[in-house]
């Protein structure tokens, strides 16, 4: 693939991933606010950007085997733990930028346990196996995950653990 369509189609990707998160997003104030027509209308497209960053990817060559995706993930995790979110806290702490620490405090925390669950995984696929898991808890604030039952109180936030999200 000549360099600068692979660049664009990078881009691409990149915009319609946040294209799709934003609306998202949008579609939960809407709904907050009691516009759930608009709330509707928002996940519909938010869909629709997911399937143009989808067919990105793919055009990229980005859907490997399982166990390449793993190592892909296991990559990401580990670039936001160990150098993303700890140089962008450091630079919004110097900068007095208070709303800014706090989701970074909440993703870095989050994304090291991401990171783990993304290692065990792919010793299991290692074997030929499926992960033997039961339910996956995200905490609705900071992202905080566990496997298996909710805690009592996000050890993270401190939120209520019966507002986890369960999967």
């Amino acid at each position: 693939m000549h360099p600068m369509t692979k660049e664009n189609l990078k881009s691409a990707f990149s915009g319609e991933s946040q294209a799709h998160m934003k609306y998202l997003v949008f579609a939960d104030k809407a709904e907050e606010e009691g516009f759930g027509n608009i709330a509707r209308l928002f996940r519909a497209i938010a869909f629709a950007e997911r399937v143009h960053a989808s067919n990105h990817l793919n055009a990229l060559n980005g859907s490997n085997l399982t166990m390449d995706n793993l190592g892909i993930a296991i990559d990401g995790e580990t670039f936001e733990v160990n150098e993303m979110y700890p140089a962008y806290k450091a630079v919004a702490e110097l900068q007095d930028e208070k709303k800014a620490v706090r989701p970074m405090h909440y993703a870095f925390e989050a994304e090291k346990i991401h990171a783990m669950l993304y290692s065990e995984a792919k010793d299991v696929v290692k074997t030929g196996k499926d992960m033997e898991i039961g339910a996956v808890n995200i905490c609705p604030v900071c992202g905080h995950t566990v496997t298996g039952k909710a805690p009592e109180m996000c050890p993270i936030c401190g939120i209520q653990g019966d507002r986890f999200k369960t999967f």
